[in-house]
């Protein structure tokens, strides 16, 4: 018996062993295979980071391609991600395929305003592209109604060109995409959306300049310098600009308004400054709105002698709205608030 049972007991002790020994191999196995995972799960975190900021600088930079290559790309692991939708469909609107656009929102299972704007805006200007003239010059596409003269057309070409390299050479900065120049005759080209009368031309994601201009080339020439530097601070930003900023700095470049005397009444408020102007339908307090904007932009320059650094600061404070916000981006290169920048000039 004692035999048996010693012979027993070294049975057991082996069959302990052993289960020990499987034991602890599957515990290295599974820590290997969880580290394995672990490993696996952090690099695509730190790949699906790395995407999300390469599509937000794309997006910044206005290089559609990219932008577009790396969200289809996110929209593969997150379809439903509605955030994602909506870059999608506002770079394939960037692009001018218009077509596309609508088709793509419209197979979307939510609803936006900014998707309804995109899709109303997109069938304006599929119509236009349909409808209207096309001239092309190596940095714009200018379309045109009511067959202007091609003396006209060529001009605004020529000009813009001139202008392009002057506001590109100022701001340092070279926009990715073509830019689109409406020269029309009827209002149905104005842009979508009512504007006050004293409004001539307006930069809408197309300069839209009333063919009429052309015949007064001391009229056209800032105007088209005025608009195209919209076009600019657009193509730089990807954000919403203070409208004192945007006006303040079209003004100084298209030089039309230099020596205007200051007009009387109230100073405007900060919060009017910062609104779009289009919506002013009083003329005189919309003067006031620009004359301010522009003092403000040029006190701005002035802190930095007033020549191409001064521009070129402007440039990156404008880059810089997207994460800092006004205030934020005023104070990192210029010391100030928008609020006092406006006391400043009072």
């Amino acid at each position: 018996m004692d035999l048996f049972n010693g012979n027993c007991v070294v049975k057991k002790k082996k069959s302990n062993r052993v289960r020990r020994g499987v034991c602890f191999l599957l515990f290295y196995v599974v820590i290997f295979l969880g580290y394995q995972y672990y490993e696996k799960k952090v690099e695509e975190r730190i790949r699906h980071e790395d995407m999300i900021y390469v599509t937000n600088e794309c997006l910044k930079v206005g290089d559609w391609k990219c932008a577009e290559k790396n969200v289809r790309e996110l929209l593969e692991s997150e379809p439903n991600d509605t955030n994602l939708q909506m870059h999608m469909a506002g770079i394939l609107f960037e692009q001018e395929r218009y077509k596309e656009c609508i088709n793509y929102i419209e197979k979307l299972t939510f609803k936006h305003e900014d998707l309804d704007y995109l899709v109303e805006k997109s069938k304006a200007l599929e119509q236009e592209m349909e409808q209207l003239g096309v001239e092309k010059s190596m940095h714009f596409r200018l379309e045109f109604d009511g067959g202007p003269s091609k003396k006209d057309v060529m001009e605004a070409l020529a000009v813009l060109e001139v202008a392009y390299d002057s506001i590109s050479n100022l701001f340092d900065f070279l926009p990715e995409n073509k830019m689109s120049l409406v020269l029309y005759q009827e209002k149905e080209y104005q842009g979508v959306g009512a504007r006050p009368e004293w409004v001539a031309a307006v930069f809408d994601g197309k300069l839209r300049v009333p063919v009429n201009l052309m015949a007064y080339r001391e009229v056209y020439r800032p105007v088209l310098f005025h608009e195209l530097t919209h076009s600019f601070v657009r193509a730089m930003t990807r954000s919403n600009v203070p409208c004192w900023m945007n006006e303040g700095i079209a003004q100084v470049i298209d030089g039309s308004h230099n020596n205007e005397e200051r007009p009387t009444g109230a100073t405007p408020s900060i919060e009017a400054l910062r609104k779009s102007f289009v919506n002013e339908t009083n003329t005189e307090k919309a003067k006031k709105l620009y004359w301010f904007s522009k003092r403000m932009v040029e006190e701005l320059l002035l802190r930095n002698g007033g020549g191409t650094e001064a521009f070129r600061i402007f440039a990156k404070c404008l880059q810089d709205l997207r994460k800092l916000g006004t205030d934020g981006a005023l104070q990192k290169h210029y010391g100030t608030t928008a609020k006092d920048l406006l006391e400043s000039i009072r």
